[in-house]
């Protein structure tokens, strides 16, 4: 029998589900389940070895209270609550990309493990009852190698199980409409891209922009590319637009999948941050404001000498490098190595693009496409109330700490994490890695008064929901011992 999809009530949900103890991803794709639970739909496909990513992804719906009382029977449905038979769930994972600045490999710290999407996939597919679609997108960093991520997550194992035993098409999505090739970093040309088949929905926030109060500092906003023109028209008085996918705007349930890591820019990247994915276009996406703040800007914490000089040599550098045609691949490494040496590496303790604790940009930029998510219908126009479900669920089993969110190393927190409200979960994801108040401003912030509120809670209201002792209760009284290392440029941050 079919339930109805109960209201959209995410504002007010404070309660995050933890489940936490779990050592590691299982390594057999498709990472079937290691019990044949009595919901599972799949009885003849387990595995011998424990999977405790499967374990715990079911753990925290349940801990969530989703069709609770039919937990433990047959009928357990928990996303059915959520979403009807013939309808769309877009699974965002984050597949930031396939390789990290200066480490080998990813270390099962850098994207959504696999093991994640699978048991997510399988509950998705009993809520639609065989029937809709299930899309998994994301729109990566624009030098990612797509089909090397989804090799990574097994993404093909997936599709080719779920085509054998149910009949039905896994779809897997790469949302960018352009991807960069770059050398040492340096962007030297870009190729075109298939993109979301269903095109892209532009956005105006307008005043609702997180960006509305800072419109005097507009004309000093930097995004992901050289062409700085490009992001300021979209980004200006009366005007704050974004490009998002509209097969994720005309999802019925999204389901976001971050990946617990420290980042550069926000100090944490889970569900706030992982819907940067939504947006095609990354040149529409503020990243920071060049200068110091004596100057408006959060591009580094002061104007010294050096960083005159630098800006100098990097302003010359994007106006001339773009116009060299083929000899940009072959002036990329050598011209970066010079500027290490001159202006040192972002990657070993220099300060630049707005990688620290001042950054003042990024959160705002991602409180935008939250919003727009949560208040955004499927042709960009905004409501007062929110239309749309998203449930969201962090991979933290093994999470990523240090130089985040590209340059990570293991963390193993043996954890997922379940709410409703990003933000409720980002706030018990700041506090595991260490964060004490103040909290960075990509969570703290999105507790202020807003005329789009991503919260109807305080602070003081988020709890923790756990089958483990020592963390169930409200997030104010609880403890994580185990700390982060965090990005060099949010080192001094209040902990």
């Amino acid at each position: 029998m079919e339930r109805s999809v109960k209201p959209v009530d995410a504002l007010n949900a404070g309660d995050v589900a933890v489940s936490s103890g779990h050592a590691g991803y299982c390594d057999q794709p498709p990472y079937d389940p290691s019990e044949a639970y009595p919901e599972y739909a799949f009885a003849n496909a387990t595995v011998r070895d424990p999977n405790a990513a499967y374990q715990a992804v079911r753990e925290v719906l349940h801990l969530l209270g989703l069709d609770a009382l039919r937990y433990g029977t047959p009928h357990w449905n928990p996303l059915g609550e959520l979403v009807s038979p013939g309808q769309t769930i877009v699974v965002k994972p984050n597949f930031v990309r396939d390789f990290r600045e200066t480490h080998a490999g990813h270390d099962d710290c850098l994207i959504t493990h696999g093991a994640i999407i699978r048991a997510v996939v399988d509950y998705a597919h009993l809520a639609l009852a065989g029937r809709g679609r299930i899309v998994i997108a994301d729109a990566p960093q624009n030098d990612a190698d797509f089909a090397h991520v989804a090799r990574i997550a097994a993404l093909g194992e997936l599709q080719a199980f779920y085509r054998r035993e149910a009949g039905f098409s896994i779809e897997v999505v790469d949302l960018r409409p352009e991807t960069a090739r770059k050398i040492d970093g340096v962007i030297v040309g870009h190729e075109p891209q298939p993109g979301d088949p269903a095109g892209f929905v532009k956005v105006d926030l307008d005043g609702a922009s997180s960006f509305a109060e800072v419109e005097h500092l507009c004309h000093l906003l930097y995004g992901a590319e050289y062409d700085k023109d490009e992001l300021r028209s979209h980004h200006t008085e009366g005007r704050h637009e974004y490009l998002v996918s509209r097969t994720v705007m005309e999802a019925d349930l999204v389901i976001n999948l971050p990946k617990l890591k420290t980042h550069k820019k926000t100090g944490l990247t889970a569900c706030l941050k992982n819907l940067v994915g939504i947006n095609g276009n990354k040149n529409w996406l503020p990243h920071h404001r060049e200068g110091s703040p004596a100057e408006g800007g959060d591009e580094f914490p002061g104007m010294t000498l050096t960083r005159r000089l630098e800006r100098r040599a990097v302003g010359c550098f994007k106006r001339v490098f773009p116009r060299l045609g083929p000899l940009r691949s072959l002036l990329a490494g050598p011209l970066k190595s010079v500027g290490k040496k001159a202006f040192g590496d972002t990657n070993a303790g220099t300060i630049r693009s707005g990688n620290w604790r001042g950054n003042d940009t990024t959160w705002r930029m991602v409180h935008d496409l939250n919003r727009i998510l949560i208040y955004a219908d499927a042709e960009g126009c905004l409501h007062r109330h929110p239309v749309r479900r998203v449930l969201h669920l962090v991979d933290a089993i093994v999470a990523g700490e240090g130089n985040g969110p590209l340059d990570a190393t293991p963390k193993v927190c043996g954890a997922v994490l379940a709410g409703r409200n990003p933000v409720a979960v980002d706030l018990v994801c700041a506090a595991m890695m260490g964060f004490r108040p103040p909290y960075p401003p990509v969570v703290s912030r999105a507790f202020g008064k807003h005329p789009l509120p991503l919260v109807d809670f305080a602070l003081d209201d988020v709890t923790v929901v756990s089958e483990d002792s020592g963390l169930n209760g409200p997030l104010t009284r609880r403890q994580f011992a185990d700390r982060f290392r965090l990005h060099f440029g949010w080192e001094d941050h209040a902990r």
